[in-house]
């Protein structure tokens, strides 16, 4: 928990708005989550107008939810039918789709810190983890729902800006109101310790919510098969497995709600996430249904494309005098309010009224020896020429109209007339209602690094950070990599020196091959036999660190846009099979916690500093479960070193570790079922291995076969298969100190 409300900088930098917040929402290895006092957070959570009254019972909430979407979505369907024109209606449907982009481009992302290693075997962490599997649709790339609406927008050519979604935040017609919700729900779904309740509460109300209502507009106008619409409604289920949608949400609520003590204050944060997404959701459906209404108006259509032209045109034209002023500098104020400068145009000569043919501003000035040639895209120029020609005709309708000072008509002003000011009484759409510090900002007073591995241990199995620690993680993992490529190419690797032209693939069955080579080959021997009871239990025992985190490594492939990418999707479906699929009986944290307590050995809970300090391990059981939570928090910066990492790590055991503690178990009376499953899972069949190779296949596949990139990728692969088991020696260990000193932040 982070209940920080003051930071160790008296003067923080400025701060981000919604749209500079959602980019750095959608990093995967986000990192301004670790500079958010949470208190400030959580207040500009529950503080918006319309937050503070309404039902208070959860099921009332629901009913209201469903009642307005279902209402809100007629008023978008006729909306369709209201357009003057099928120029005008492709041009509202675009608009109006684009309004959904940040959030439905994202589609329960902030369920992704779902579960972490200090939660993985909790039922309330596994149900979220569910419903998130399905939005992702897990085991299979591009199939998540942020995925199918990415797809709706290639099919309205309508998607320059959309992938990855960060992108949507350099797209200006894109209101800023369109990032508020998602850009803040994002955020707390990074703070799972301190915000699991709103995240789920809020992502409950969505999905009661159904389909945006935008887009049932933009339904309307394309048809039934222009999208898979049930994957763009977050509460409908999904042809997959795990459904998902309402049901999901209601078991995963259901299921925190009613775990141990504090239930009641719980379900009041639930509430609270809810409500709070209902108005935010509210605001912006009604700021997009307002703007969509006014773009019946051709005035208002040609003011936007003035408004999202106006910066990039402000730098040039300061001769050019119109009704008094130099264009650049109508062109500045522009930017915020076009629509004097629209009535200005209108009264000057660049303008015919209703004469577009002869109408200077879209013919000599836009051709291929105007000034502003290409400056304006074609659907930009059929917006103005449709303005110019609903413009009633001047007195003297000539050539040469008076342009002094005074002659541009007032433009009469509408709550519409600027896209994104919202209406007194809603939300500030645009705005987030609390403070986010900026780049440069520090973490709370008293920040500092783990002091030793047990407590790095302790800290690194939770999402949140704090920079302090971040860092420390990022040396570790950098020193740890040093001493994996530590005289590597003398270490008999058997990853080869450079990746097969054939694919991994017949390298992991020669693997298989080996290891049971040897393990038939120790069987027909006379080699030491198999471990002592005492040996055993002790093995077992100080293994636990480091299995009671299987998976740990992958923790940041659970990124939403990792965990359906054509490389990461196969790194997810193995974090999801290691926490059993959602389900207790399958949990492999769980599974070996029964293994050790059939030994007689009860733990604490794995996430708590009772487990780490626990008496009975060794400090040096915490090494390499410490460098699998480190190197997961850097999913992209280590990638190719995961790669190898799971690699080593799904083949290590098959055919040979697996079967030989079996035997061990099996001879001292112990369940079996730990070593079964994996045996099973990890084959280099259809396996973990075989997904491991796959992975890599495709992440190389995908370089330059020429040039250095595909030979470095390989490199850092091969470091990160070794930094399964690095070497130990002195000069190793230097070489960890250098890595380290190489890498310090400067």
């Amino acid at each position: 928990m982070r209940e920080n409300t003051s930071h160790a900088q008296a003067n923080p930098p400025p701060g981000h708005s919604a749209r500079e917040l959602y980019p750095l929402a959608c990093d995967p290895e986000c990192s301004v989550a670790d500079t958010v006092p949470v208190t400030d957070l959580r207040a500009g959570t529950t503080g918006l107008p319309g937050t503070e009254t309404g039902p208070d019972s959860l099921e009332s909430l629901r009913a209201q939810v469903r009642a307005w979407a279902d209402a809100e979505r007629d008023r978008f369907t006729e909306l369709a039918g209201g357009a003057p024109d099928p120029g005008t209606l492709r041009r509202l449907t675009d608009r109006t789709l684009l309004q959904c982009a940040p959030l439905a481009l994202m589609s329960g992302a902030w369920l992704a810190g779902a579960t972490s290693m200090a939660t993985a075997d909790e039922p309330a962490a596994l149900a979220a983890l569910s419903l998130y599997a399905s939005d992702v649709g897990v085991g299979r790339p591009h199939r998540s729902r942020g995925d199918a609406f990415a797809a709706l927008l290639r099919a309205q050519d309508a998607a320059e800006y959309a992938q990855p979604p960060a992108r949507t935040a350099l797209d200006r017609r894109i209101g800023d109101s369109a990032f508020a919700l998602p850009s803040v729900l994002l955020l707390m779904g990074r703070l799972p310790e301190d915000f699991r309740a709103e995240t789920l509460g809020a992502d409950l109300c969505l999905r009661e919510a159904g389909l945006l209502p935008p887009l049932a507009l933009v339904r309307a106008v394309a048809g039934e098969q222009a999208a898979d619409w049930a994957a763009l409604d977050p509460g409908a289920e999904r042809a997959l497995d795990p459904a998902g949608g309402l049901s999901g949400a209601e078991s995963a609520v259901a299921a925190l709600a009613g775990a141990g003590a504090g239930a009641e204050a719980t379900a009041g944060r639930v509430r609270a996430g809810f409500r709070w997404a209902y108005a935010r959701l509210r605001a912006w459906s009604e700021e997009v249904r307002q703007t969509a209404g006014a773009m019946a108006d051709p005035a208002w259509q040609a003011a936007e494309v003035i408004r999202l032209r106006a910066r990039e045109g402000a730098v040039y034209h300061q001769s050019f005098q119109l009704a008094g002023r130099s264009l650049a500098d109508w062109l500045e104020d522009a930017r915020t309010d076009p629509m004097p400068l629209l009535g200005a145009l209108a009264a000057s000569r660049l303008v015919r009224p209703g004469r577009p043919d002869r109408s200077p501003l879209v013919t000599g000035l836009v051709g291929e020896r105007g000034a502003m040639f290409r400056v304006f895209a074609e659907h930009d120029l059929a917006v103005l020429r449709q303005w110019i020609a609903g413009l009633p005709e001047r007195a003297a309708d000539t050539a040469e109209a008076p342009e002094g000072p005074g002659s541009a008509p007032a433009p009469t002003r509408t709550a519409t007339d600027t896209p994104g000011r919202p209406e007194t009484g809603r939300p500030e759409t645009g705005g987030l209602g609390f403070p986010v510090p900026g780049k440069g900002a520090v973490g709370p007073a008293g920040d500092r690094p783990p002091a030793d591995l047990r407590e790095a241990y302790v800290l690194l199995q939770r999402r949140a950070q704090t920079p302090a620690v971040r860092e420390w993680a990022l040396a570790y993992v950098h020193g740890w990599l040093g001493r994996a490529r530590h005289r590597i190419d003398r270490s008999g690797l058997p990853l080869p020196g450079a990746w097969p032209a054939e694919g991994l693939r017949p390298w992991l069955g020669a693997q298989h091959d080996r290891h049971a080579a040897e393990f038939t080959r120790s069987q027909e021997s006379e080699e030491p036999g198999l471990p002592t009871r005492e040996q055993l239990i002790e093995s077992t025992v100080q293994l636990a660190p480091l299995t009671m985190i299987d998976g740990g490594w992958l923790q940041g492939f659970t990124d939403y846009r990792l965990a359906s990418s054509q490389v990461g999707f196969s790194l997810f479906e193995t974090y999801w099979d290691e926490l059993g699929n959602g389900q207790t009986s399958l949990n492999h944290p769980l599974i070996y916690r029964e293994l050790v307590a059939g030994m007689g050995v009860e733990l604490p809970p794995t996430g708590t500093e009772d487990f780490a300090r626990w008496s009975g391990f060794e400090d040096s059981s915490f090494e390499l479960p410490v460098h699998w939570l480190s190197i997961g928090r850097f999913p992209v910066t280590f990638e190719p070193e995961i790669l190898g990492l799971n690699l080593a790590m799904e083949l290590s055991g098959v055919g040979g570790t697996y079967r030989r503690a079996r035997l061990g178990l099996r001879k001292h009376g112990f369940s079996t079922r730990f070593v079964d499953i994996h045996n099973t899972i990890d084959n280099v069949a259809t396996g973990h291995s075989a997904w491991a190779a796959d992975a890599i296949d495709s992440h190389l596949s995908a370089l330059p076969s020429h040039g250095p990139h595909r030979a470095d990728a390989w490199r850092r692969i091969r470091e990160g298969y070794r930094s399964l088991n690095p070497p130990r020696s002195f000069p190793a260990w230097l070489a960890d100190r250098r890595a380290r000193m190489t890498h310090r932040p400067r």
